[in-house]
């Protein structure tokens, strides 16, 4: 049926699916005479059991998609994985989508990708509106398109920053529509900025016919984000929304999925995929999909959802404890920060070094944002680079709650956290009673004299 089992398979029948399909490819068949370039030859025995000797890859030099009449069984794999992941897409919140395909890139370079489908749907097209999110590889996929990003900065509404949709459209009036790629907008971002506007930008797409792609580079695992795409594409226009296969279906990075509401247009951007392409991503998935199966899947978000109010609820406790405080962000489901004010008043370096010293102590992810960096990423200058604004009111710490987290992870991360913080706070207080002692000497020699 080409859907995801509700209950997971074990890892024998899971083998013996890809066996059956491996044997489908013309590389495997006994009596094979290859004399061609390409005949899936592999010389490494342990190369050939990593990939079930299903080395033809997925797709042709023309789709990545199209058949393979050699590698049935390759091309069966990428037919049915599509089939599954837009099952799971439905599952997870965007019931409408009509269309999706498992491309073995990361997100930023699907991102390139979809702009340089539309860039034939646009030949005068040169912009690029993109409300800003301090994420390098997002950027860079328009640059790498050869388009101008035309930088949105966001509006802080309380702790939040949030699109700012009236630049948007003056922005469009401006340059004019027929100017304009695309709008590009994101769902899953760092706290304190909350994920984009998207029915209101849908709506202005629709109003302006502009084409509209969003990063939801791990909204998957968020029911929130994938309502706001499931909105977006009812009020509005949405063309395409992409996500990281990594980062919400816990496999190694090197996949996403590009998925739509209009099967033609991601047909379109299957075909500007130039040449075959690796399985692997496709593999893993996959596999890891009929292993949790549906059941399984949803018990992994429903863990997601609880670990995010239990670190929510620490951490404000911890902020609370050492004169901070959690940043109201109501708006982002899955990353919260905490503020690290007396930190940054204490010592220039200290915020900085935080991050030092927590990675140094094995806590990986968390973000330490201080105040007023600068970074220049191809020639575009940011100002407060990280902290998705030019003037952030104050320095940050983030944290996620991210698919796969565990109670375990958010408690060792909270003991570590409060230990590095009591030891600025212990230095501080030293300083300070040295200071103290130092403009007593010199108050009595000044007495003295």
């Amino acid at each position: 049926k080409g859907k995801c089992p509700e209950d997971g398979w074990d890892e024998s029948t899971i083998e013996l699916f890809l066996h059956e399909l491996a044997i489908m490819d013309s590389n495997n068949f006994l009596g094979n005479c290859g004399v061609g370039e390409r005949e899936g030859r592999v010389v490494s025995g342990l190369v050939a059991r990593r990939h079930y000797r299903l080395i033809h890859g997925i797709g042709r030099s023309g789709d990545i998609s199209a058949v393979q009449p050699k590698a049935a069984g390759s091309s069966l794999l990428n037919k049915l994985t599509n089939s599954v992941v837009l099952d799971v897409i439905k599952l997870a919140g965007v019931r409408t989508v009509t269309s999706c395909f498992v491309v073995p890139m990361a997100t930023g370079m699907s991102l390139t990708l979809c702009f340089l489908t539309l860039r034939h749907k646009r030949p005068k097209a040169k912009y690029i509106i993109w409300p800003r999110i301090d994420q390098k590889s997002c950027f860079k996929s328009m640059i790498t398109a050869g388009f101008e990003p035309v930088v949105i900065e966001n509006v802080l509404e309380g702790d939040e920053l949030r699109t700012d949709l009236e630049a948007v459209e003056a922005k469009i009036k401006a340059l004019g529509a027929e100017n304009i790629l695309c709008v590009h907008s994101t769902t899953s971002c760092f706290a304190p900025r909350v994920p984009d506007r998207l029915e209101e930008l849908a709506v202005i797409c629709a109003n302006y016919d502009i084409p509209h792609i969003v990063n939801n580079a791990y909204g998957v695992q968020s029911s929130k984000c994938m309502h706001l795409i499931q909105q977006g594409a009812r009020v509005g226009r949405i063309d395409a929304f992409v996500q990281s296969l990594d980062k919400n279906f816990m496999v190694p990075v090197g996949g996403a999925i590009i998925a739509g509401f209009n099967e033609s247009f991601i047909q379109e951007i299957s075909k500007m995929y130039p040449g075959r392409a690796s399985a692997s991503p496709s593999l893993d998935v996959l596999i890891t999909l009929l292993s949790l199966g549906t059941s399984g899947y949803k018990k992994l978000l429903k863990e997601r959802k609880e670990m995010f109010s239990y670190l929510s609820s620490e951490l404000k406790k911890l902020a609370d404890n050492h004169n901070e405080r959690l940043l109201d962000t109501p708006h982002n489901p899955i990353s919260l920060a905490m503020s690290l004010k007396n930190l940054d008043e204490t010592n220039d370096v200290a915020v900085t070094q935080l991050g030092s010293m927590l990675f140094t102590r094995q806590v990986s992810g968390a973000r330490v944002v201080p105040c007023g960096s600068v970074q220049t990423v191809n020639n575009y200058t940011f100002k407060g680079f990280m902290s998705h604004a030019n003037d952030y009111p104050c320095a940050y710490l983030n944290a996620a709650s991210a698919v796969g987290i565990k109670k375990q992870d958010v408690d060792v991360f909270l003991k570590r956290l409060d230990k590095c913080l009591k030891t600025f706070r212990k230095e501080a207080k030293q300083e300070r009673s040295i200071n103290e002692i130092s403009d007593s000497n010199t108050a009595t020699e000044q007495l003295e004299d």
